[in-house]
């Protein structure tokens, strides 16, 4: 085997549409280079700096055919580990290196990790409205274009805060009401099976928004509907409240968009606590972790459903379908559409066809860039008000 040597590797954010979009290239003495996903879109110049001020001069000159070790150099090399920032520059340089390899091999990255286990992967998308019939109408244009599952929230997360009884002068911030919430989350269940009966898959996204007992009282509740799975019903460091909630309801569990490491998950597969695993492929450090996550899952009977919002790239989502396609215990995978701008930076950006994902032939993960594109559209921080939930006492809640 030829050493294929790092030439060079570049780093860039760009803002095509809502979203702040980070992007790794890698390039090689042997003329190919390969593509990552490294987006952390609230802290995305410090990714930015992580790959070009700390990776970028560990990684030029070494042998890009290693993947495994210079993961593990890079996930330890500054002591200190694990986290977002870092994870996600490590991701970024790591689903490079293994779209570099599927090109040498002439392989789409499934082949690449031993072929196919599904002719093709389920696709869920979202449904949010202010009211019932909004709602409705998001379902029936989802169900026209062949889902038959779909993520319903009525409202935002949180629900709609109607006649909040605030305090005299609220602190500034995205206030709901938990009982609220878990009122016309009840009744939107309700409403759904009553009008559309089993048609489809109901997901929900409690997004952290509830105190313990209330999830624990929350999921008995709705478990009479059959969701497909109630998503991040608590927030990480409250897990241990899932063996509680497992006690009294069969309602299926879905979480682990924030982890960042095996010491958040290990306990909750082991102990079967959850049906799905909610990690973001980046998030966690890219391809390699993410393949040997999901043998673990297998074996305590965990499905996947990876975490794949609009503020990740379309070569991350792609990420998520090879994965997926090859993976036994893949279950689903999420999809809110790209508008034309993100496509138009992502040339060969995936879409899913009548609620499934085909993978892409090419090779590699088979999604390109184009930082001409991209550089029309620059980096622009905001607050991101959404992540500031208050309760109405005006106290900070997890978002």
């Amino acid at each position: 085997m030829q050493p294929v040597l790092m030439t060079n590797i570049e780093c860039q954010i760009t803002r095509p549409d809502r979203h702040n979009l980070v992007v790794v290239r890698i390039e090689t003495d042997r003329g190919v280079f390969g593509l990552g996903c490294a987006t952390f879109q609230q802290r995305p110049l410090a990714v930015k700096l992580m790959v070009d001020e700390y990776l970028k001069p560990l990684l030029i000159g070494r042998d890009a055919n290693h993947i495994e070790d210079l993961w593990q150099m890079m996930m330890v090399n500054a002591y200190w580990r694990n986290g977002p920032v870092i994870n996600n520059a490590i991701a970024g340089i790591d689903m490079a290196l293994w779209d570099i390899k599927g090109k040498l091999a002439n392989m789409p990255l499934y082949h690449l990790f031993g072929g196919k286990s599904k002719d093709a992967v389920t696709a869920y998308s979202h449904a949010t409205g202010e009211t019932l019939e909004e709602l409705y109408g998001e379902v029936d244009r989802l169900l026209a274009e062949g889902y038959r599952h779909i993520r319903c929230q009525l409202g935002f997360y949180g629900g709609n805060a109607r006649e909040l009884h605030s305090t005299r002068e609220p602190t500034a911030g995205a206030y709901y009401d938990q009982d609220q919430y878990i009122d016309n989350t009840l009744t939107m269940f309700k409403a759904l099976r009553e009008k559309y009966g089993n048609q489809f898959h109901i997901l929900h996204d409690v997004h952290e928004r509830l105190f313990p007992q209330q999830a624990v009282q929350f999921a008995k509740a709705v478990e009479q509907y059959r969701p497909y799975f109630i998503e991040d019903i608590l927030p990480p460091d409250q897990n241990e409240w899932l063996a509680q909630i497992r006690s009294q309801t069969a309602v299926p569990l879905a979480t682990g968009e924030l982890f960042n490491n095996p010491a958040e998950w290990k306990d909750l597969i082991i102990n079967r606590r959850i049906d799905f695993i909610r990690c973001h492929v980046s998030q966690i450090g890219g391809i390699t972790p993410a393949l040997k996550l999901a043998h673990f899952c297998q074996s305590f009977g965990v499905r996947l459903a990876w975490h794949c919002p609009p503020d990740m790239t379309p070569v991350g989502a792609a990420v998520n379908t090879h994965l997926n396609i090859h993976l036994h215990n893949a279950a689903i995978q999420e999809f809110v559409a790209y508008p034309a701008n993100t496509q138009q930076v992502f040339p060969g950006a995936q879409a899913p066809v009548k609620g499934y994902f085909y993978p892409g032939e090419g090779a590699g993960i088979g999604v390109g860039f184009n930082p001409q594109a991209a550089a029309e559209f620059p980096v622009v921080y905001r607050p991101h008000e959404w992540t500031q939930s208050r309760l109405p006492d005006g106290v900070i809640h997890t978002p």
